[in-house]
């Protein structure tokens, strides 16, 4: 297989945890964040934050988070 019959890798970290109140952006405890993963593109990072988001939805509190690594690694291209 050649890069070109590669896919460009695009890291996500999907993330999450407790907020002090639900409009926020202030975790409650940094220790307790959960790292749900890295994943290599954005439709695999959606389905685990879907799936997190989901299991979660009855606290109002927690919340889940998709990163884009890649932008952050490489800014100049970020797209």
């Amino acid at each position: 297989m050649s890069d070109t019959d590669t896919p460009k890798q695009l890291l996500h970290l999907v993330f999450g945890g407790e907020l002090e109140t639900p409009e926020g952006l202030t975790f409650r405890d940094l220790n307790d964040l959960d790292i749900v993963g890295i994943y290599p593109n954005y439709a695999e990072a959606y389905k685990a934050w879907k799936s997190k988001a989901q299991a979660t939805v009855d606290n109002a509190h927690m919340r889940y988070f998709i990163v884009h690594m890649h932008r952050l690694l490489d800014p100049e291209t970020a797209s």
